[in-house]
């Protein structure tokens, strides 16, 4: 169950809210006016969401790689459709099929 507190409790126990954070491994939801507001979290909990915002960037410039260099290999020539691609494959297969029959 997330522990949510109020502004003014996280104010007053702010260290004990640290520690609970830490020792507990879980996040701590701050509320003001009944609405969240901001979360409290330990710094390896930071970290590894940090870590993999990273890797989702670097995954994203990968794609982004591998995509200018298919285009560069294509040149003007368009790029065969999966779905076209995936039918002659389905019919290659159901030919040796038949083949083996």
């Amino acid at each position: 169950m997330r522990r949510v507190v109020s502004a003014t409790e996280a104010r007053i126990r702010f260290g004990e809210l640290m520690r609970w954070v830490v020792e507990n491994q879980e996040p701590v939801i701050v509320e003001r006016g009944g609405k969240p507001h901001v979360v409290v979290l330990s710094i390896a909990e930071y970290r590894r969401l940090l870590a993999g915002q990273q890797a989702q960037e670097d995954w994203k410039a990968l794609v982004q790689q591998a995509r200018e260099q298919i285009r560069a290999e294509l040149g003007e020539r368009e790029l065969t459709p999966p779905e076209e691609i995936i039918r002659q494959m389905r019919e290659e297969r159901d030919a040796q099929l038949l083949a083996m029959r």
